[in-house]
């Protein structure tokens, strides 16, 4: 039974819902049916929304952006996993008002404004009028946020948070390296270093050492224009290479002290698992994971992780804590209605538009 209102009962069609003929709701949404190019995404105009567990949240989006990780799956990336589940909606982050919760959720209550994230494996994304996530994947949006805004931060400054705080266990006087920081996540990873007391050095494109230097990195090296190696001055604690190319991979490694932590948002399970299927693909990557982990660990002193996105109730509440003090932002670059979504992917994969774009929901 969901609640809404304080009333249980299913969601009212004055909410923006529609019934089906089998007497399920239904709300706008953009299908994946397949994989391929932006053309292949379809916006649907009755697509179920299944009923709410215990723990989850129904979101009735006012923004959702689009992260790299949408490009990718909608071109097929961890297609082991999601082609026997199509048709998927995509999207991970959103930001919009609480509509209907599950009997066991206690922190929101309908109407409230919220932000968070979807994990990374979720069938049901957030490109949909209506979103379900579960209660430790949202928080209160502050009210100096936009939802353009808000809906710009979760993913990436969660993926950021768990190879920082879970991983690394940054701390106070530490110094780390973000390799690609001009981008999301990098930005992210500067912002909530710096809140936790900690030096950061970090490369990226010429159009973005403002943006790097303004969010708190004492240096920023261009990365198109000098040799990284050479203007990157001293060593560090960790790492994080938002790039994971074997040429990062290397440099990264070399500049960090004994004890430090190299982590790397290319990792290689989804690749493999493709490659080979889950039930090969995923015990090789395991392998593969370890065999460097072992490699690193005696020949540098370092420990080596691949790191993604997962739900953290304390890291989303201090990135919103960062949000609202106007300590953590992600700039967003363009907007797109979602009745555009295609064309919002077309710009993203043609790399016209190299910042965050955010659709928004009318």
């Amino acid at each position: 039974m969901w609640r809404l209102a304080g009333r249980p009962r299913r969601p009212g069609l004055g909410l923006g819902f529609r019934a089906a003929s089998t007497g399920a709701m239904t709300c706008r949404a953009v299908v994946l049916p397949r994989f391929g190019g932006p053309e292949v995404l379809e916006v649907r105009p009755s697509v179920e929304v299944p009923n709410l567990k215990p723990q989850e949240v129904l979101v009735r989006a006012r923004a959702v952006s689009i992260n790299p990780l949408d490009l990718r799956m909608r071109s097929g990336y961890g297609r082991s996993i999601f082609e026997p589940l199509l048709p998927l909606i995509l999207g991970r982050d959103i930001s919009g008002e609480v509509a209907a919760f599950g009997s066991s959720v206690s922190s929101l209550t309908v109407g409230q404004e919220v932000f968070g994230a979807l994990h990374p494996t979720a069938v049901r994304g957030t490109y949909a009028d209506y979103a379900i996530l579960s209660e430790d994947e949202l928080t209160l949006k502050p009210p100096s946020v936009t939802h353009v805004e808000a809906s710009a931060i979760p993913f990436a400054a969660l993926t950021a948070w768990r190879a920082l705080k879970s991983t690394a266990r940054i701390s106070e006087g530490q110094r780390l390296l973000v390799l690609g920081g001009g981008g999301a996540v990098g930005l992210a990873a500067i912002q909530l270093s710096v809140a936790a007391g900690c030096g950061v050095s970090t490369t990226c494109g010429s159009k973005s050492i403002d943006r790097v230097l303004e969010a708190g990195a004492e240096q920023a090296v261009d990365y198109t224009a000098e040799d990284t190696e050479l203007a990157i001055k001293g060593q560090f604690d960790a790492v994080l290479d938002t790039i994971g190319v074997p040429e990062t991979e290397r440099i990264g490694i070399n500049f960090l002290k004994k004890g430090g932590h190299y982590m790397t948002l290319q990792g290689e399970a989804a690749s493999v698992a493709d490659r080979y299927g889950l039930a090969i693909g995923l015990p090789t990557a395991t392998a593969i994971l370890l065999k460097k982990q072992i490699q690193y660990r005696y020949s540098h002193g370092i420990e080596y992780w691949w790191t993604y996105m997962r739900a953290d109730a304390e890291g989303l509440d201090e990135i919103r804590r960062l949000s609202e003090a106007g300590k953590l932002k992600i700039p967003v670059e363009k907007t797109f209605p979602i009745t555009k979504v295609r064309e919002a992917h077309e710009v993203k994969d043609r790399r016209l538009v190299p910042g965050k774009v955010v659709l928004e929901f009318d």
